[in-house]
């Protein structure tokens, strides 16, 4: 079986090499599934608009989403990613690990959004429509909920590239979920 490697500086292209440079003085490192999108001449500048186009949703909001995503789709490499995403953001550890399972007792409008992302992404699409009504009653908009899917095909994304390619994870691992 063909072992997909992380493409070095070396081998991307030049609009991709300027990516790289942008992506380290953010970040001080390019991730390995960033530097794997680069494999295609224009996939991670596509990538990376759509992940940082503006958003109604906060960047809390995301990381709910980005983690139930992932842990749906059992990424590990998204979910290590997420873990310390979502930490910088404000969660605790033990909100994370709620957050991984789907739910959010911690905050009624979180809760709303996080059942509703985990009944869209694990019912591919078609989601519980109580849900999607009770995630308007908790106070989201249809703006939010255009944008959420917008995060879950974002996400879904990054899954299925790790999932495909199984590039090393060069984030801390995430706990297992109990």
């Amino acid at each position: 079986m063909k072992a997909i490697q992380v493409p070095t500086y070396e081998q991307v292209s030049e609009p991709n090499k300027a990516i790289f440079d942008q992506l380290k003085k953010g970040l001080s490192f390019v991730p390995n599934l960033y530097a794997t999108f680069a494999h295609s001449e224009t996939a991670l500048g596509t990538y990376l608009a759509l992940q940082n186009a503006k958003s109604s949703l906060s960047s809390k909001d995301r990381e709910v989403i980005n983690l139930i995503v992932s842990q749906v789709n059992d990424c590990e490499y998204c979910l290590a990613a997420h873990t310390a995403l979502g930490k910088m953001v404000g969660f605790t550890p033990e909100e994370i690990m709620e957050l991984r399972k789907g739910t959010a007792s911690f905050n009624p409008k979180l809760d709303a959004l996080a059942k509703l992302v985990k009944s869209i992404t694990v019912e591919r699409g078609h989601p519980n429509q109580a849900l999607v009504q009770a995630f308007f009653d908790a106070g989201w908009t249809e703006a939010n909920l255009v944008d959420a899917i917008v995060v879950i095909g974002d996400k879904i994304i990054s899954n299925y590239l790790h999932g495909t390619t199984k590039v090393p994870v060069d984030f801390p691992a995430s706990p297992a979920l109990v």
